[in-house]
């Protein structure tokens, strides 16, 4: 389940022995401990070297990804995987439902700069709301906290979890994924369940449209896309139809057998 559990992201192509203080299973049980809790604030600065705030982009899920820019290998493999299934999660979502961001761990040489490079050389530094960033260590520290994760310097990079990361609306650990090609479903249904779970607050009409695109958005294995599937609509409304039907007849004959 989850495939490439633990990745040895490496500066050099060869593959290094995993530092002795790493352990896969608490680095998965570290990650799993925080779901559930909020993100916090975390202040870091963008390509542009500007100041950005994770908390400015409340109001709709977000993707968190962590990487380091000197990962020739697993990181940009990541990435470019993930930019995929960002396109085909906002084909059947919305262009505007979600948020994305990449965050450089590695704070002495991830530089708003690097961070620029990094998604230029990998052509994902145009997609649609999706936001490299970089922070100093303090930083680092304290967003890895939050995100449950784990990494550690080896011989050739780092260890730690290849891990992608679905925070809801709120600002809390609602997901954790794990593994650098991670299946279409493992991203898309959580982002589904969060986009279109509007609360009764917002009014009946609203609550039953986003009830009815969850459960009528459904993932096509053939075209690895979603689709809004009328079919099971129609099967609703005629189950209600049907309801009332029967309802009917009931209320008509007991009024006959009076």
């Amino acid at each position: 389940m989850f495939r490439a559990l633990l990745t040895v992201c490496l500066s050099l192509s060869t593959i290094t022995v995993v530092a002795d203080e790493y352990d896969r299973r608490d680095a998965l049980e570290y990650s799993q401990a925080v779901i559930g809790r909020s993100l916090g604030e975390h202040r870091l600065r963008d390509v542009w070297g500007q100041t950005f705030e994770l908390s400015q982009l409340r109001g709709k899920p977000l993707v968190v990804s962590m990487i380091y820019t000197s990962c020739h290998h697993v990181c940009p493999m990541t990435t470019r995987n993930l930019a995929d299934i960002v396109d085909i999660a906002r084909e059947a979502l919305g262009e505007d439902s979600f948020s994305v961001v990449t965050v450089g761990f590695d704070w002495k040489v991830d530089s708003p700069d690097r961070m620029r490079q990094f998604a230029e050389q990998h052509a994902v530094d145009d997609i649609h709301d999706w936001h490299f960033l970089a922070a100093d260590a303090g930083t680092v520290d304290r967003l890895s906290e939050s995100l449950g994760f784990l990494f550690y310097a080896s011989a050739k990079g780092f260890d730690h979890l290849t891990q992608t990361t679905v925070i809801d609306s709120d600002g809390k650990i609602y997901r954790q994924i794990y593994g650098v090609d991670i299946g279409t479903q493992s991203l898309v249904e959580p982002l589904k369940e969060l986009v279109f779970d509007t609360p009764r607050s917002a009014g009946f009409i609203q609550h039953w449209i986003g009830t009815f695109k969850l459960f009528c958005t459904v993932y096509d294995p053939n075209s690895d896309r979603y689709r809004f599937d009328y079919s099971i609509f129609m099967m609703l409304l005629t189950g209600i139809l049907s309801l009332g039907a029967i309802a009917t007849f009931i209320a008509r004959e007991w009024r006959r057998a009076r």
